[in-house]
């Protein structure tokens, strides 16, 4: 129970750094680094600091030749896929937006589950899953912010349900990793490989990004999204998912809005009209359909 416990925490801990990050990478974005570049930087510094971690931290066993076909496809769905489309998303569209979007991920890893883990089919969960599309859907048609406009709102929220979507797949692909192996023997991998993929993507906006002009305010952002939002946030997921389940783990997710929202008003980074706040309450009335069990009168789950 007490490392039940512990993993809770640290997803609580990842869950609370994303809700700013929201905020803080698009302070860099587009006007710094360009989102595409800004992956390339982000990868690069994770993948070497993963590896000295491993290095110096952990000698774990080694991994099965057949494991790094799961490894390079978790390195797809959860570094490339996922981060190209939510930074991209993410200078186009507001914080709160994206965090709102986001919280979508519990709902996706249920459809994943149902098709990959085989996991039982409710008329319960499967009005949750509508209920929580349809506020996905008002806020990428809909979404837009009275004060702050960004280039193409709907495009943005789009790409971010795309990275929502990916990360859900990439919970479920990795889950049977954390079972065989402890996570800095394969994390190293994942970003290794996910390094390659996203170069070609940030090569070019990374070498036109010019660094001497970066104020010490936009060095310790990127500073916060490379060692907190990445590092620390994926070893504390990945301990999370070795002693929980990849649904339990999505569902702190759901407190990235209220923490974004927070945070964002707090910094005048964004603002809240009442079609941002239907939205949100679609998603939270279907992830709430989807994640939580309800007992029958004799005890039994559904």
């Amino acid at each position: 129970m007490q490392s039940r416990n512990i993993a809770i925490i640290a997803a609580l801990i990842a869950t609370s750094i994303y809700g700013i990050t929201f905020t803080v990478a698009k302070d860099v974005m587009p006007l710094h680094i360009k989102p595409f570049g800004f992956i390339a930087v982000r990868v690069g510094v994770a993948t070497i600091l993963f590896w000295i971690l491993s290095s110096l931290l952990f000698k774990g066993k080694k991994i099965d030749s057949k494991d790094f076909i799961r490894i390079f496809a978790a390195a797809m769905f959860g570094v490339a896929i996922n981060m190209l489309s939510f930074f991209k998303g993410l200078s186009y569209t507001t914080p709160i937006n994206a965090a709102v979007i986001m919280a979508t991920a519990p709902i996706m890893v249920f459809v994943f589950s149902i098709f990959i883990l085989k996991e039982k089919v409710l008329a319960r969960k499967v009005l949750g899953i509508a209920v929580g599309l349809i506020g996905t859907l008002i806020l990428i048609l809909y979404g837009k912010s009275s004060d702050i406009v960004g280039e193409n709102i709907a495009l943005g929220n789009s790409l971010v349900f795309l990275n929502a979507t990916s990360y859900s797949l990439y919970l479920i692909i990795v889950k049977k990793l954390t079972e065989k192996y402890h996570p800095l023997t394969f994390v190293k991998w994942i970003y290794l490989f996910g390094f390659f993929l996203v170069l070609p993507f940030g090569y070019q906006e990374f070498s036109e990004v010019k660094w001497h002009t970066l104020t010490f305010d936009i060095w310790w952002k990127i500073g916060f999204v490379v060692v907190l939002s990445t590092v620390v946030t994926y070893l504390f997921n990945l301990f999370a998912l070795t002693k929980l389940k990849p649904t339990t783990v999505s569902i702190f997710i759901y407190l990235q809005p209220v923490i974004a929202t927070i945070y964002a008003l707090s910094v005048g980074s964004d603002s809240l009209n009442m079609v941002k706040i239907i939205a949100t309450v679609c998603i939270f009335i279907g992830i709430y359909l989807v994640s939580v069990k309800f007992k029958k009168r004799k005890g039994a789950l559904q």
